[in-house]
């Protein structure tokens, strides 16, 4: 495949995110974390961490087909493929969006995410008002938030989500996108290897389990957060609680900051091996 300029460009950009992902090297307190929560894990019986973590993965895989079958989602998904046609009328399927430019996806694509990014924004601030209904409501939110930008942006670039192999990927993009930084390089390694080592790109026959011991930083620091907005919560300004506020719409807009730069940066990549281009090419 003869490459543009620009699509040379956007390879070594992601070759470039690729090796800030791999050269991470965690600090002494991660590796203590880590230890600690080995630690405490290893109280429980076997088959109750098991079925701690089949719950997880139930509840993910319900929350994912509730809002890839949601009419939110159906608009959504019709509205991408309107501003696809902006660029060519000849669009009539989310496949069709990869005869777009890599520039003209990356529009398409920085729309979704700048949309997601104020939703997290907004529902953060909302949660750190101090609500009991808020604060319950948080995760369950900010997951779903975070799962369809996933979604939207797998759409984008042209890989429709109602498959069960597009679905168990993109569930993977999220996974490994909220895996602490010291983790990520392996869920990124595990999600490239699936497209290179799957025949078959309808079903999935790769590992279904998703949540781990290694997964569990990110729901623990959303209890932090609550935590935090809790003690917060009395000091306003003006009636309003400013501090917690703020802890609550920092922490969920950074979340989907991650969820969305490790998830478009996948998808790019997804783009340039259906095109063709070896992941081991160099640029």
């Amino acid at each position: 495949m003869v490459l543009t300029d620009r699509e040379k460009t956007v390879l070594n950009e992601i070759k470039e995110w690729e090796e800030q992902l791999y050269s991470y090297e965690p600090n002494d307190l991660e590796l203590a974390y880590d230890r600690f929560l080995d630690r405490s894990f290893s109280l429980l019986p076997k088959e109750a961490q098991q079925q701690f973590f089949n719950s997880f993965d139930n509840w993910l895989f319900h929350l994912h087909a509730l809002i890839q079958g949601s009419q939110l989602q159906m608009d959504a998904k019709e509205r991408i493929m309107t501003a696809g046609r902006i660029f060519n009328e000849e669009i009539e399927s989310v496949k069709d969006l990869r005869a777009l430019s890599i520039d003209q996806l990356q529009y398409i694509a920085h729309q979704q995410i700048a949309r997601h990014r104020l939703y997290s924004f907004v529902q953060g601030g909302l949660t750190g008002t101090g609500g009991a209904l808020m604060l319950g409501a948080d995760l369950p939110a900010i997951a779903a938030v975070n799962l369809r930008s996933v979604q939207l942006i797998a759409m984008t670039y042209g890989f429709e989500v109602n498959t069960p192999f597009e679905m168990m990927t993109s569930l993977k993009v999220f996974h490994a996108a909220t895996l602490p930084a010291r983790l990520q390089s392996a869920g990124w390694d595990e999600l490239i290897q699936d497209l290179e080592t799957m025949e078959d790109n309808y079903f999935y026959e790769g590992k279904e389990d998703l949540t781990d011991l290694s997964w569990l930083e990110q729901p623990i620091k959303q209890v932090f957060k609550g935590l935090a907005i809790l003690l917060f919560r009395k000091k306003s300004v003006q009636g309003l609680p400013v501090i917690s506020m703020a802890i609550g719409a920092g922490s969920n807009y950074q979340m989907t900051r991650r969820v969305t730069d490790f998830a478009h940066k996948f998808y790019q990549k997804r783009y340039f091996l259906e095109k063709g281009v070896s992941s081991h090419e160099q640029f």
